[in-house]
């Protein structure tokens, strides 16, 4: 019994023991299970390997002279085997790394969200085909030949799809229709429905969650409530209602089911977009990764109606200012009032703008006159550029259904679940390339770009300005408005596969959409024409006189604050240099100390060197053979070097280990 208990105790130190010199003296990380099975065959091996070595050397403990030798032997032969076991486990973790084992709720929750994107790619496929445009994604044709024959049936099969499919994909739809010089007709007029039509809901549905989000009976905060929706789009839909004090308000009510949904898709197109970025050289380059973040980041927010009423505040606060420095065009375009009271995270509470979309005001322009129509555009365009370049805070989602055509003639605006925001200095960026492109200098304009985006090292500057340029000649010379300087600016940076920053290619998307708000209410508005003789004004006001003294007094004040320290920096150099205390600390690229770095490769330099140099040695020994005689057939110097050769044998599986297998 005792003798059984001594054995399973050795068993299991010689198991923990070879974890721990694998994990702490060899510096490799192992796994616990496959460290316990090497350890056992390393305990059941070395009695063995003792025996042998014994018989070898001739060496038994009959004489008393012999008990210290024979001990000695039995203790290198079983640290071989144990080196031998080491071995073994480090060039198993090399071949088939261990991973750590997954926490059981993360698992389950991981399986929960495969199921759910599983279910969801069946989804959108079986609503493909359920419409006829599966082809797709499989190419299939022969629904489309026999039942969608011309090209406004697949439009309409499309934007069928789009809608059922949910909210992330008709945004989606919702972009494309604002993009006239990538999508034709007949399938941007069919896009451009996603902007007001999808299902209604049901009025209890409706109730409950404005009572829910409140936290109030809906009587106790509306005086009422129409059942029917104004419109009912991809996220929600919005009923006409008037507060207890009268006030005519519009409620924007949130689907119950547009958070799950838009949480399912952003995790699809998240992956999908890594994938991308992954395995293509254009994801790279256009670090689609973090595109797709921003899009599905932006979708959550709009979630939030919260952020919404904040972001309308912040674009009326920006209106206020545009009309005061201009009063002859206020009211001309107009921000709704928010009701905080009667706001929460899915129910949103504004002034009613009684108005029509733009993509459903085909009479009520035909109405106006061509010098009111004119004007309208002209202030839009305008205000969109300066709220952009002057104030950096602008609506990022400015499709045709998002200004509504009021009955007096003025625009409004609303959905600001989108907004961008651009900070001060990059305003300044895109402020130059605009003044480049008005007076056609092609040099200025690439610098200008150059300061905006993201450019790759390997992109060819010269043919990045040849390009630039051509686009500022042919839109300088185009007439009829059938250009956008900002679209085409775009297409040239994709060209050369070069990546926006999120804000600003939110801005640059802007600028389009804004152009197809631009020609519904003139058909040939010339937005270049139009816009870039606007850019003298806004640099005045950017740069007004008061911001560039405070901007002096700023610079100054820092100024002077590192002058204040530059004595004391001074005399510790100089202190240094007296006391020999001067040291150099090298940074990489990324910021690392590089001095750690050289510190580590030449301390894996030496180790290596020491280690090759102890096996040598070993080798050498064992083969003389020489030395006084210890016992049997042992010699001295075939004792040391078994000894030396085993700790040289463990430096060279470290340095192996730490070189190709990438983990220390």
């Amino acid at each position: 019994m005792v003798v059984s208990l001594l054995i399973s105790v050795a068993a299991i130190v010689s198991a923990v023991l070879v974890g721990f010199v694998a994990r702490r003296i060899l510096g490799t990380a192992v796994g616990w299970p496959r460290s316990i099975v090497v350890g056992l065959l390393v305990f059941f091996v070395g009695v063995p390997v003792a025996e042998w070595t014994l018989r070898q050397t001739g060496t038994s403990p009959d004489a008393a002279g012999n008990v210290g030798l024979w001990l000695a032997l039995i203790a290198l032969a079983i640290a071989w085997a144990f080196a031998i076991g080491v071995a073994a486990l480090v060039a198993s973790e090399a071949i088939f790394p261990t991973r750590p084992l997954p926490n059981p709720v993360d698992l389950v929750r991981a399986a929960l969200r495969q199921r759910k994107r599983t279910r969801r790619y069946l989804e959108i496929l079986a609503i493909a085909s359920r419409h006829g445009v599966g082809w797709l994604f499989h190419g299939g044709h022969a629904r489309v030949e026999q039942e969608l024959s011309t090209a406004e049936e697949r439009a309409n099969a499309i934007v069928a799809t789009i809608n059922d499919a949910g909210v992330s994909f008709v945004k989606l739809g919702q972009v494309l229709s604002t993009r006239r010089d990538l999508i034709p007709e007949p399938y941007l007029s069919a896009l451009s429905t996603l902007q007001t039509k999808a299902t209604t809901l049901p009025w209890e549905t409706v109730r409950e969650v404005i009572e829910t989000d409140l936290g109030a009976s809906i009587d106790e905060v509306y005086a009422e409530v129409d059942r029917a929706p104004l419109a009912a789009a991809s996220v929600a839909q919005v009923h006409r209602a008037r507060l207890l004090d009268g006030t005519e308000v519009v409620v924007k009510v949130q689907r119950p089911a547009a958070r799950a949904q838009v949480e399912a898709d952003a995790d699809i197109i998240g992956r999908l977009a890594h994938r991308a970025e992954a395995r293509t050289r254009v994801g790279k380059d256009l670090h689609i990764a973090s595109v797709a973040r921003g899009f599905t980041a932006t979708l959550l927010e709009e979630l939030d109606y919260r952020i919404e009423a904040r972001n309308t505040d912040m674009i009326r606060s920006t209106l206020e200012r545009i009309d005061r420095a201009e009063p002859d065009r206020r009211g001309l375009v107009s921000v709704p009032r928010v009701f905080p009271d009667a706001s929460g995270p899915r129910v949103l509470t504004m002034d009613l703008v009684d108005g029509a979309a733009l993509s459903d005001s085909a009479e009520l322009l035909a109405a106006l006159g061509p010098e009111q129509r004119d004007r309208l555009a002209q202030v839009l365009m305008s205000t969109v550029i300066e709220q952009i370049l002057v104030y950096g805070v602008f609506h990022a989602d400015l499709h045709p259904g998002n200004v509504l055509l009021k009955g007096d003639g003025t625009l409004g605006l609303i959905d600001f679940g989108a907004v961008g925001i651009i900070e001060r200095s990059r305003r300044e960026h895109m402020t130059a390339l605009l003044l480049a492109a008005l007076s056609e200098n092609d040099v200025a304009a690439t610098d200008a770009l150059l300061l905006i985006v993201d450019a790759p090292d390997d992109v060819d500057l010269e043919a990045f300005r040849h390009d630039v340029g051509i686009v500022l000649t042919t839109e300088h010379l185009r007439t009829g408005g059938q250009g956008s300087i900002f679209t085409r600016m775009v297409d040239v940076i994709r060209q050369h596969r070069i990546a926006l920053p999120g804000e600003l290619a939110s801005a640059f998307r802007s600028f389009a959409t804004l152009e197809g708000c631009l020609r519904v209410i003139v058909d040939d508005f010339d937005m270049v024409g139009r816009a870039l003789p606007l850019m003298p004004t806004l640099l005045r006001r950017a740069l007004s006189v008061t911001r560039l003294a405070t901007d002096l007094q700023a610079a100054t004040v820092i100024s002077m604050a590192r002058i204040q320290r530059m004595p004391r920096r001074l005399e510790a150099l100089l202190t240094g240099i007296e006391k020999g205390s001067i040291g150099v600390t090298l940074r990489s690229e990324d910021g690392k100390d590089a001095g750690g770095i050289l510190n580590r490769v030449t301390a894996e330099a030496a180790s290596t060197l020491v280690s090759i140099a102890a096996v040598v040695i070993a080798v050498v020994l064992i083969i003389s053979g020489g030395g006084p005689v210890l016992g049997g057939s042992v010699t001295l110097f075939a004792v040391l070097g078994a000894v030396i050769g085993l700790f040289g044998f463990l430096g060279l599986l470290r340095i192996v280990r730490r070189t190709f297998g990438g983990r220390g």
